[in-house]
């Protein structure tokens, strides 16, 4: 007779086929809930001499473009230099034997890298937005094409400095691309690519390297976006414009907003820009945005990666002082950082099971933090890259965590060996 964990386990498989996503699946960037947090548990807290095990290898075109897990496989976007060609590639997690790949011919030259947005994935589908701004929806099974929009000819989209940068996220019915041009955002039905609805763009904001992150205020679901000109805030039921905070970002914007609750917001980017922390109220049917506190960029900004929220606290790695692994708080103090142990240059991190995993960006240094308020405390490191621009965001499920740098895509075993499964 089956055990009880055994039906579980079978019905989940059975769900994952139906295109629902398992709980410590990584199916889009920074996550399941789009806040670099993974549900794994069981992992390790100390590493074996030499780091943790290399399970496979594979090489990769240069840029920055990390990888989407589901139900034991990777996806990622790559190009093939040789034949000029776009791709969107489907390894099996366990083993790194690539399942399929999908090309496009297209022409892209290496404006410092090639590829830089993560898919989205949820078991049926692939989306995949490229370089120049054409969005691909890819069968997940085989990677035949389902559907595209040429964002630039059909919204008059504007193709960012170093190419796209956004990842597109997905929900329920529906995935959510900025397109910028003739609306902010855009709503496709999955199956089909039909707009379900579009937010209008009398501004003519440009379509930034941010990602739309989902939150609730004041009862409303609703999408944030940051572009150059600031954040907005969008209905998630019809793509209403709700708020505009104007706020001024410089040259690029490649972090998302950050919601922590109650209507707070942290925005931070690049280039001496101001960080910023704003509050949104909902009073008579109305949206409000206004400036909590700013901070200037001598005293801290994120140049890169958008911070974690976790246990009252922000966590992200900092400009000043170009890479230090910073605790906040939600006044924007600085509880601690990294210095006088490590610098984490434009390295990103993601929070598992009670511990920080960071990457350093210029040397490959994988190193584990413990997620406390109170200290900087490092728990283990090994070297796991070459070095040299690893920027890319990280990925983990199923005790398999996936880092890249410009050359190549590593799968490290960093859970339990006994208690991980076999990807199919």
């Amino acid at each position: 007779m089956r055990s009880l964990r055994t039906l579980l386990a079978l019905t989940c498989i059975t769900m994952a086929g139906a295109g629902s996503t398992l709980a410590d699946d990584w199916p889009q960037f920074r996550g399941r809930n789009r806040d670099g947090i993974s549900t794994d548990t069981n992992l390790l807290r100390k590493w074996p001499e030499g780091g943790p095990k290399v399970l496979w290898t594979t090489e990769v075109a240069e840029g920055y473009s990390a990888a989407a897990i589901h139900d034991g496989k990777v996806f990622f976007n790559d190009y093939n230099r040789g034949a000029k060609a776009w791709l969107v590639r489907c390894l099996n997690l366990s083993d790194g034997k690539e399942l399929w790949r999908y090309s496009d011919k297209k022409r892209i030259r290496p404006n410092h890298g090639i590829t830089r947005t993560v898919p989205a994935v949820d078991g049926k589908y692939v989306f995949s937005l490229d370089p120049k701004c054409v969005f691909h929806c890819l069968d997940a099974g085989t990677g035949e094409e389902v559907w595209r929009k040429k964002l630039v000819r059909e919204f008059h989209a504007t193709i960012p400095a170093w190419y796209a940068g956004q990842c597109p996220l997905i929900e329920e019915d529906r995935v959510i691309i900025a397109t910028g041009g003739d609306a902010l955002l855009v709503a496709f039905e999955k199956a089909t690519g039909n707009v379900i609805w579009q937010t209008p763009n009398p501004d003519g904001m440009t379509m930034s390297h941010a990602s739309v992150v989902p939150t609730e205020i004041g009862g409303v679901k609703q999408y944030l976006y940051t572009t150059l000109k600031g954040c907005l805030g969008i209905d998630a039921s019809d793509g209403k414009l709700l708020w505009h905070f104007p706020w001024k970002f410089n040259v690029a914007v490649p972090t998302s907003p950050l919601p922590l609750g109650d209507g707070r917001i942290f925005l931070t980017s690049c280039y001496e820009a101001e960080t910023v922390m704003i509050r949104v109220t909902h009073e008579g049917g109305k949206f409000t945005a206004t400036k909590v506190f700013s901070l200037p960029d001598h005293e801290w900004n994120s140049e890169t990666h958008t911070p974690i929220v976790h246990d009252g606290h922000m966590f992200g790695v900092g400009k000043k002082k170009r890479g230090l692994f910073t605790c906040l708080d939600f006044d924007g103090k600085q509880v601690w950082t990294s210095q006088g142990h490590s610098s984490f240059g434009l390295g990103s991190y993601i929070l598992a099971d009670g511990m920080f995993y960071s990457l350093e960006g210029k040397t490959g240094m994988l190193r584990l933090i413990e997620a406390n308020s109170t200290e900087y405390r490092e728990l283990a490191s090994a070297q796991v890259l070459d070095g040299h621009d690893v920027w890319a965001p990280l990925a983990l499920a199923d005790g398999r965590l996936v880092v890249r740098d410009l050359t190549k895509m590593v799968c490290l075993q960093v859970g339990q060996e006994a208690e991980v499964s076999t990807g199919k």
